[in-house]
């Protein structure tokens, strides 16, 4: 059974959903060193991603709900998985002279540009409301439930089919998620 209460270190025990009202929008973006010369620079790219997450966590009318940072040493990556309102408010970040993207980029375009020394991507994924499906056991709110409303599984949320279209599983050979890890030995 779910608990609504977190153990003192931020777990959620149980099973968990998340919710976010409307459309939104994914934006995972990240970079790679690709050779260790350039490292001073790779650090400033990071410390400018760094700046422009306290800029949006301060002022959550720009659109940004909220995000987690990854960080792999083999190769040297990084990643910001991301929640945005709309991909116009997302844009709008990216493209505003007034806002710390566009100095950013700028600066990237004039140290690094095209030189093959640190790679950068990025990938948007506009979402419709109520077409997505999620599930979190015993984590901390996390990834949507940390940008959105995190919910306790119950009634139709106990499947992933569920979750995705409301809908209730009835049928005797369907695997709910809680019995899909289950494996036998013999």
């Amino acid at each position: 059974m779910s608990s609504t209460v977190p153990t003192s270190k931020g777990i959620y025990p149980g099973r968990y959903t998340a919710q976010i009202e409307g459309d939104f929008v994914v934006f995972l973006i990240g970079s790679q060193l690709n050779t260790w010369r350039a490292l001073r620079r790779y650090t400033r790219v990071g410390d400018q991603m760094s700046e422009m997450q306290r800029v949006l966590n301060q002022h959550p009318a720009k659109g940004y709900l909220g995000g987690e940072n990854y960080f792999s040493f083999f190769p040297l990556r990084t990643l910001l998985m991301s929640y945005w309102r709309s991909f116009e408010a997302l844009e709008h970040f990216a493209r505003s002279k007034d806002e710390p993207h566009a100095a950013a980029w700028g600066e990237f375009n004039r140290l690094i540009g095209d030189d093959g020394t640190i790679g950068i991507w990025h990938e948007t994924y506009m979402v419709t409301a109520n077409s997505y499906e999620v599930v979190y056991g015993n984590m901390p709110r996390f990834g949507l439930a940390r940008a959105g409303e995190h919910l306790p599984i119950q009634g139709r949320n106990h499947t992933a089919r569920g979750r995705y279209s409301g809908e209730q599983q009835s049928t005797p050979d369907t695997i709910t998620d809680s019995e899909s890890h289950v494996a036998t030995v013999e």
